[in-house]
């Protein structure tokens, strides 16, 4: 169960990255509330699935879904560039998450 809720908060994680540049610098009152939610419910979600797995590892692994989702969000949606060096770094943060949900054991 912790490790769904924290692939949970590494999704809903994606979904805040992505909501921050709708709120031109927290100046727009509807997207800011959305962006604040999101991040309160990413870290809710992250909290509680902590509670089965190592601190260290859960950050590790929330962080690399986010990177992972933001990276591919930005090339598929916004037409950022696909370089070498970014289809490298996705592939060794997705190793990373791999191999460390591979060898935490759940508590």
């Amino acid at each position: 169960m912790s490790w769904a809720l924290l692939i949970a908060a590494g999704l809903v994680e994606v979904a805040w990255s992505q909501s921050i540049k709708p709120t031109v610098g927290f100046t727009r009152p509807l997207p800011t509330l959305v962006c604040f939610a999101l991040a309160a419910t990413a870290v809710y979600l992250l909290s509680l699935a902590m509670q089965g797995i190592p601190v260290g590892t859960a950050y590790a692994v929330f962080t690399g879904i986010g990177a992972i989702g933001a990276i591919t969000l930005g090339i598929v949606v916004h037409q950022d560039p696909v370089t070498p060096g970014r289809v490298a770094a996705l592939t060794l943060i997705i190793a990373g998450v791999a191999l460390s949900h591979a060898t935490t054991p759940e508590s």
